[in-house]
């Protein structure tokens, strides 16, 4: 029997300033004196998804949530999946074991205590992620991960080798610790083409972007894809920026982020494909997968 195609949309709420390549403009300790324009960011992309009428995941920054609960309820109350990024937005590679446990659990609890409902997905800061971080996921109740950006040649990105049985293409079950799903990157040759958004889809020709992902649908039967709610914000302020090419990936194409994602979606849909939540789409999974 064909499964149906499957996509899966995923949004990182966090304001434009908590960004890593920011982080020597914006250190911790001054993000309360920074204008948010993570609202109106957010409302861009609930506006989006209620127009072409599909649902998301959201993954959430506990510190937006603590000082914007209101917006955590308005993603809820559209039909889409809270989900959690954690709490400070710092790089789980540069935390304790400990620390970590004590970032994603005050996360978690944060959003279920705004939504009522379970969270059981997260997303590292940069995709930094280990396979210890993995089993202390587990441990706090987590049910899946989608930390997993196989692009070998950014610097910030986690290496999780050997995660077990793979359920479908870029889906594995680790070992029974927790569900993973990982970023799609396309190969031609030695060559890798990240196509799971952020950046990459800003910096890519629209059509291009969209040929390579047409292809990876319909090899694998699945596309997930994330952007941040800052990408939506083409009004966002301009600083100057220390580091080689730090500004351009953080800037380049903001003013692009909206159309060209509708016109992703409108390319998706005639193919078939379900939008579905992250949740829902691990529900399709095998029954005796190990994170079940």
């Amino acid at each position: 029997m064909t499964r149906p195609l499957s996509c899966l949309l995923t949004f990182d709420i966090e304001d434009w300033f908590q960004v890593e390549n920011l982080r020597r403009v914006f250190p911790r300790e001054c993000w309360d004196n920074v204008p948010r324009r993570v609202v109106g960011a957010t409302q861009i992309i609930l506006d989006l998804l209620e127009e072409a009428q599909v649902r998301a995941t959201f993954f959430v920054l506990g510190w937006v949530a603590e000082r914007e609960p209101a917006l955590v309820s308005r993603i809820a109350a559209r039909g889409h999946e809270i989900a959690s990024h954690g709490h400070g937005h710092v790089l789980p590679t540069k935390l304790t074991n400990l620390e970590f446990r004590d970032d994603i659990v005050r996360a978690r609890k944060l959003l279920e205590d705004l939504t009522g409902k379970p969270v059981v997905g997260y997303r590292a800061p940069s995709f930094s992620l280990n396979r210890e971080h993995l089993a202390i996921l587990a441990e706090c109740g987590y049910r899946y991960d989608s930390s997993l950006h196989p692009f070998s040649l950014h610097d910030r990105y986690g290496r999780l080798d050997n995660l077990g049985t793979s359920l479908r293409p870029g889906v594995y079950a680790t070992n029974g610790q927790i569900t993973e799903l990982a970023l799609p990157v396309e190969h031609f040759g030695r060559l890798q083409l990240p196509i799971s958004g952020g950046g990459y889809f800003r910096l890519y020709p629209g059509a291009l972007f969209r040929r390579l992902v047409r292809r990876s649908v319909a090899r694998d039967g699945h596309y997930l894809m994330y952007l941040h709610s800052w990408e939506f914000d083409a009004e966002m302020p301009r600083v100057k920026v220390p580091g080689f090419g730090l500004a351009f990936r953080h800037y380049n194409n903001l003013s692009r982020t909206a159309p060209r994602m509708r016109a992703l979606v409108g390319m998706l849909a005639p193919m078939g494909t379900r939008f579905a939540t992250m949740s829902e789409f691990l529900e399709d999974l095998p029954r005796d997968r190990a994170a079940a």
